[in-house]
């Protein structure tokens, strides 16, 4: 057996070997690419039992990649996107892996797919349900965040985006905190998930904090240009920085 991961993020990456060694009770071979690019190399040089692939790749998402090439072995999808995208996967039948995923979701997915295979009710992934993944993704990207399937050891729990204070980055993750102070992780980085929030409600007010216009209790000048903001939900302030404290200001009065 030999298998095919493609996955940007080097903590999923390990999760994953860890999950897949776990689950087969034996050192399972793999190729390992973080691109479209380096996946291609992959495909067109080997053929793999079955592929666990993110969709958010470092040069594009890999419904591209697919597209490109004729893959006959079972992909699971491995990814952060719910909403649209999720209730796609779901429809098509495919195999979806919601991070931050469990050594039970991966699991299940295996199980499904090796079920299908008994069966000989697997369908390769055509180009037509690939467009209709697209779509799905384009119209999650083009509406704004409403909330965030956050897991949990006792299940899965719902983080509505209306309940969140302030939002910062932690190494790979995020912690998100709501108004009630409590910390929910988010297995995205910064960067992205900002590109999912209302503009006009969250502002990233330093290098690792997005805030919560709804939360802000109270703003106060500090030196070098900066404010330090008090946040409803948190006990200590946050603070701006240099560079985004104009902008900031200007945001707060439009």
């Amino acid at each position: 057996m030999k298998i095919l991961i493609l996955e940007d993020e080097i903590p999923a990456y390990q999760k994953l070997v860890s999950f897949v060694n776990d689950y087969f009770n034996e050192h399972i071979p793999h190729d390992w690419a973080r691109s479209n690019t380096e996946g291609k190399v992959f495909l067109v040089n080997n053929k793999y039992d079955f592929i666990l692939s993110d969709i958010q790749l470092l040069d594009g998402v890999s419904f591209d990649l697919f597209n490109e090439i004729d893959i006959d072995s079972p992909i699971i999808f491995c990814s952060a996107h719910d909403d649209y995208l999720f209730q796609a996967f779901n429809t098509n039948g495919i195999a979806y892996i919601l991070k931050p995923y469990t050594q039970t979701d991966f699991k299940k997915a295996i199980e499904k797919y090796q079920s299908l295979f008994k069966q000989g009710d697997y369908n390769s992934l055509s180009s037509e349900t690939i467009t209709e993944l697209k779509v799905a993704l384009k119209e999650e990207s083009n509406s704004y965040k409403k909330r965030f399937v956050i897991k949990k050891a006792k299940g899965i729990q719902l983080l509505n985006v209306s309940e969140i204070s302030v939002i910062e980055a932690s190494g790979d993750f995020c912690i998100a905190t709501d108004f009630k102070g409590k910390r929910h992780i988010i297995s995205q980085n910064l960067g992205s998930i900002l590109q999912q929030l209302n503009p006009t409600k969250f502002f990233k007010i330093n290098r690792s904090e997005i805030l919560s216009i709804d939360y802000i209790e109270n703003l106060e000048s500090h030196f070098k240009n900066r404010l330090l903001i008090k946040v409803k939900g948190l006990k200590d302030k946050v603070m701006t920085s240099s560079s985004t404290t104009a902008e900031f200001r200007k945001w707060l009065e439009q």
